[in-house]
């Protein structure tokens, strides 16, 4: 009964499920959030990290997956999937080209 009422808690903070890709080509991670993450994250997960890519269902188009990690809407990835509130999303200066 208390899994059935924990697995209804976190699907309602859940709007969005979004897949993790491969990036064709990594996208470009403004400084800001490298910096951002320096603590959270070790440099070989980074390096990993900027090799993927997300389509975000905020700012309808494809976004790079560290600065979804560095959204405020970014819940949890779990196996290849994001789970997004759908807030603001990222900040515009975020989205580099």
């Amino acid at each position: 009964m208390l899994s059935l009422l924990v697995a209804r808690a976190m699907a309602s903070d859940t709007k969005f499920f979004v897949k993790v890709f491969p990036a064709q080509k990594p996208k470009k991670v403004p400084k800001a959030v490298t910096e951002a993450l320096k603590g959270v994250a070790s440099a070989k997960a980074m390096g990993r990290m900027k090799k993927e890519s997300v389509e975000c269902p905020v700012v309808k188009h494809e976004v790079g997956f560290l600065v979804c990690f560095a959204c405020p809407s970014f819940i949890r990835r779990v196996s290849g999937e994001v789970h997004c509130a759908g807030g603001d999303g990222p900040p515009r200066e975020w989205l580099i080209g």
